[in-house]
């Protein structure tokens, strides 16, 4: 189905009805390497003649977030999520960090605590 001449496909509550993939120019791959568990964060530069959708990530991202829930934030498929992510990473409005190892995460006094915990109970 598809609009007519004049006619606009608008949902009162979402706005404008437009595909992911038109958002980022139909690219499906990001220019740089982000997994769903990689964290984003603002860096406070905001170029000038941002995408609505992109000024939304940079306003999502001012604290360190996961690719995940930016897009689930941006109710955005994360593929379409990554692209935009890549793109602010590229013209320095937002950095990224691979998540963190399973190793890093290891917090011996807290599981000890645990240990000690379950040893009482």
């Amino acid at each position: 189905m598809t609009a007519g001449v004049g006619e606009f496909w608008l949902d009162d509550a979402a706005g404008p009805l437009v595909r992911p993939y038109a958002v980022i120019d139909g690219r499906t791959r990001p220019a740089v390497e982000l997994t769903l568990l990689s964290l984003v964060a603002a860096t406070g530069h905001r170029p000038a003649g941002l995408d609505p959708e992109h000024a939304r990530a940079v306003d999502l991202c001012r604290g360190p977030i996961s690719v995940a829930e930016v897009a689930a934030h941006l109710r955005l498929p994360v593929v379409v999520a990554k692209v935009l992510l890549a793109d602010l990473v590229h013209c320095g409005a937002m950095t990224t960090r691979a998540p963190r190892t399973a190793a890093d995460h290891t917090d011996r006094d807290l599981l000890e605590k645990l240990l000690d915990g379950l040893q009482r109970a």
